[in-house]
């Protein structure tokens, strides 16, 4: 997987993970006793198989998956331990050889004296992933061996599981070779005990015993109800820690946020509300489960934010510890949302999951591609998990919601794995059931395939296999032609008057990046004048100003003649929860900037300003594919108004287009009323979305 530096990445609040994302080094932060694996330029080509052919292949997950003996210890048991004192589990990672073949390894160091991986050998979050990708699978091929693997996975999980004293419930995240539990890694992880608080590794415990309980339940019902009492167990522990807040909320940066998500994140809570839903729709008359199902649904659709011209244009924020910082770990609380509600017969919760998928996801697509954070400029490495949270998310909310113009959003996709990326070629072998790690934002690839990359793309690929027409659609598409979308403008490129450039030693404010590695410190009575880029339509600007807690005036935004707003320099709200007093945030202005000549945007300050760049937004962004399927473009709108894009058209085609509103629901097709234009004319409706094929006549 890509690892930021020697940072665990899976075990820290996301948010202070995203402070190393500018030393994400690829091959970096296994830890391992062997070397990093070779960095390459390009993929080794890979052929899709034909729509028909099955794309979900576990040969690589079964390789990573190794056998672990089950100690007799204090507080940790299992199901049917004194009959099979051993289970099943996945090393963490796998780094790719000279050979092509792989070497599994743990996290952290080995030491060659005792065998112990300063991590561990295997953890739980690769454990419940896994065991969620065997259940799907034998839910939807009746695999034997899926099944098996599903049993064994589980059995190796519930034994992480803490069963008696105050850390009830919760989970142990690392384990070595030998069955040996390790809960406290080395460097320390929080929390430390790995046991003594709740977790991401107890939400995802909560998603695989959820769809274990339902796919065993009648099958094996003495083990789907040993797994019920574990997932009580679980929510015990949840019920004395986060879930004992319900109804209370926080304050970040002045803004009210739900105080009972679990770890404080909708990432996290999102994983655990698949399980449930799962759960309590095969046992309905589980009122403790439904409860906190509902709880957990209310608090992830609290943290929706944004809209089409504001960001994060409606994507729900992962945590409540930052109101300027949106990531893909964990990423599935759309998913969640739209799974959840008509569980709960709450289709008002379903708003969150439609504005995060089709207004956000399309943004988020023709800004470069499913980067999996925006902190909160764009432009971060490409993983298979921030592409599956999209992936599965878009799927479940078209279903949802009745959305059909979500799965042409699926499809781009979903395409990152057959070579739609910035790559250039797959990120998904499926003659082998390999993934790749990885990708950075200049297209060099982590060549190995971790446990987590295996999972989430596997994830994908039962999604793919389970929607035969989405499937046909996504592997019609290997190849992205070009992304036209936000971009970004730093400020200390500019002409200043009255102000400094300042390259402070961490980019890192305690809740976001600073973009470019520096800002403009602007004085009272201080200018800066940026120049843009030329373009063709209008574009909102959205100033990105350290905002301070106290007050300090306004800056008055301009370009030639036009008036474009003001941004506050200071009255942030309350600091709170966040990391860091005031916000970096992205400002919405009152007005966009024309199209035309190369311009140059004036801030001048009333007061003392922290100017860090511009960030520039289409009022229509697009992403255009090809394929086998032939050359299309997805077309987003961030206008107010039906918008018309006109598109150079070859001789002897035409152009197939289909709107979609901001909801992703079909509106009228084409101006022929068909769908079919021959003028190049391309309508978008305001904050939606139009796919558009090209076709001969």
């Amino acid at each position: 997987m890509v690892r930021i530096a020697t940072i665990p990445r899976r075990f820290i609040r996301p948010v202070a993970i995203v402070a190393a994302l500018s030393m994400l080094l690829l091959g970096a932060g296994t830890a391992a006793a062997t070397p990093p694996a070779p960095q390459l330029t390009a993929a080794s080509p890979v052929t899709a198989p034909p729509s028909s052919v099955p794309l979900t292949n576990l040969a690589h997950l079964n390789f990573l998956l190794d056998t672990v003996p089950l100690k007799p210890v204090s507080g940790h048991t299992t199901y049917q331990l004194e009959q099979q004192p051993s289970a099943q589990a996945p090393w963490t990672y796998a780094n790719k050889n000279t050979d092509d073949s792989y070497t599994r390894l743990g996290g952290g160091s080995l030491d060659d004296a005792t065998k112990y991986w300063s991590q561990g050998a295997f953890n739980a979050d690769d454990i419940a992933r896994t065991a969620v990708v065997y259940l799907r699978h034998w839910q939807q091929t009746g695999d034997a061996d899926s099944r098996e693997h599903a049993f064994q996975t589980l059995r190796s999980l519930t034994y992480l599981q803490t069963t008696t004293g105050p850390n009830a419930g919760n989970v142990v995240l690392w384990q070595q070779a030998d069955g040996t539990l390790n809960p406290s890694a080395k460097p320390v992880e929080l929390p430390d005990p790995s046991d003594s608080a709740e977790s991401y590794w107890l939400a995802r415990t909560v998603w695989a015993l959820g769809e274990g309980y339902a796919a065993f339940k009648s099958v094996d019902p003495q083990f789907a109800a040993f797994l019920a009492d574990r997932l009580h167990l679980a929510l015990a522990s949840l019920n004395r820690q986060s879930l004992a807040e319900y109804g209370h909320f926080d304050v970040a940066d002045g803004v009210q946020v739900p105080a009972w998500l679990i770890t404080g994140g909708a990432d996290a809570s999102g994983e655990a509300v698949l399980g449930l839903a799962a759960y309590v729709t095969a046992a309905p008359g589980d009122d403790g489960a439904s409860t906190a199902l509902r709880e957990l649904t209310e608090g992830i659709a609290g943290m929706s934010s944004g809209s089409v011209r504001q960001w994060p244009f409606g994507a729900i924020l992962p945590s409540v510890t930052s109101q300027t910082l949106w990531h893909a770990w964990g990423g599935m609380a759309p998913a969640a949302i739209a799974t959840a509600a008509p569980v709960l017969h709450r289709p008002d919760l379903l708003t969150a999951a439609v504005r995060d998928s089709a207004q956000f996801t399309p943004q988020l697509l023709a800004a470069g591609g499913p980067d999996n954070a925006w902190s909160p400029t764009p432009g971060e490495a490409q993983i298979a998990y921030g592409v599956d949270s999209r992936v599965e998310s878009l799927v479940a909310t078209a279903k949802a919601a009745n959305a059909p113009g979500l799965l042409d959003v699926a499809a781009v996709t979903a395409a990152w794995f057959f070579g739609a990326n910035p790559n250039g070629a797959p990120a998904y072998n499926p003659a082998t059931g390999t993934a790749i790690d990885g990708i950075e934002t200049d297209g060099r690839i982590n060549p190995n395939s971790g446990a987590e990359s295996t999972i989430h793309t596997l994830l994908s690929m039962l999604t793919l296999d389970a929607n035969p027409s989405l499937k046909a659609k996504t592997l019609a598409i290997t190849k992205t032609v070009s992304t036209r979308g936000l971009s970004v403008v730093e400020a200390e490129a500019g002409s200043i008057a009255g102000g400094t450039v300042v390259r402070p030693v961490s980019v890192w404010t305690g809740e976001a990046n600073i973009s470019g590695g520096a800002y403009v410190a602007l004085t009272a009575g201080g200018t800066v004048s940026i120049p843009v880029p030329a373009d063709n339509q209008a574009r909102n600007v959205y100033p990105i100003v350290n905002r301070s807690i106290a007050p300090a005036g306004d800056t008055s935004w301009t370009s030639g003649r036009t008036v474009l707003g003001t941004t506050p320099n200071g009255c942030a709200g309350a600091q709170g929860v966040t990391g860091a007093a005031g916000i970096l945030y992205p400002f919405a202005l009152a007005s966009s900037l024309p199209a035309g000549k190369p311009a140059v945007v004036v801030g001048g300050s009333s007061g003392a300003a922290a100017i860090d760049a511009l960030l520039l937004q289409p009022e229509i962004s697009s992403v255009s594919v090809s394929g086998p399927g032939g050359d299309s473009s997805l077309y987003v709108s961030a206008s107010a108004r039906t918008a018309i894009q006109r598109v150079d058209l070859p001789k002897g085609f035409k152009l197939q287009q289909q709107a979609f509103d901001s909801s992703g629901r079909p509106i009228s097709a084409g101006p022929n009323g068909d769908g079919a234009d021959h003028s190049g004319r391309v309508a978008v409706a305001p904050g939606g979305f139009t796919w558009v094929t090209l076709v001969r006549k």
